[in-house]
């Protein structure tokens, strides 16, 4: 059994002593809790078999305690030009010409998008393996996952039934 590091982001007050009492019995005695007024997050450090099963066993610990749900796993991804500098140990003009093309193979991967007021991002996974850079692929493709069943959770609630069969459908075809 391995020892996997992770952060839930969930919505509701995990702060309350009740919460917090319920959390330790659901079994989340191998987590921190910080909390605002309508989102927490639960720092764990939890054994198990793999990071999936670790992941998913947090998730239904959280989950068992009323009022709580777990929104994501924070994969700590999304990326600007000044992180990608930072990572890459190059300046922010050197990344900024990868990106225009004005330097390396032209093939500098896509941002993911805008975000107001921060520019553009990108996947630190998709950057660091066009950069050849070293980081944990396994770890990055569970995130990833769990994160996509949140999404289809959600979507599922708004789409109902036959929306989400549909989505399914799609997301696991070959």
């Amino acid at each position: 059994m391995n020892t996997y590091t992770f952060t839930l982001v969930i919505d509701g007050d995990a702060g309350t002593d009740e919460r917090i009492n319920a959390l330790f019995e659901a079994g989340c005695d191998d987590a921190t809790f910080s909390h605002g007024s309508t989102i927490s997050y639960g720092d764990f450090d939890r054994d198990a078999d793999n990071l999936l099963e670790a992941v998913l066993s947090a998730v239904e610990a959280v989950e068992s305690v009323e009022g709580l749900s777990v929104r994501r796993v924070d994969e700590d991804d999304l990326v600007s030009v000044n992180d990608i500098a930072e990572r890459l140990d190059r300046s922010r003009q050197s990344v900024n010409q990868l990106i225009a093309g004005d330097r390396g193979d032209g093939t500098f991967p896509q941002p993911l998008g805008r975000t107001r007021g921060h520019g553009r991002v990108w996947s630190w996974s998709e950057v660091a393996e066009w950069a050849g850079v070293d980081y944990d692929a396994e770890t990055n493709a569970v995130f990833q996952a769990v994160n996509g069943a949140f999404a289809l959770r959600r979507a599922g609630r708004a789409l109902g039934d036959k929306g989400l069969r549909r989505l399914v459908e799609v997301a696991t075809a070959a």
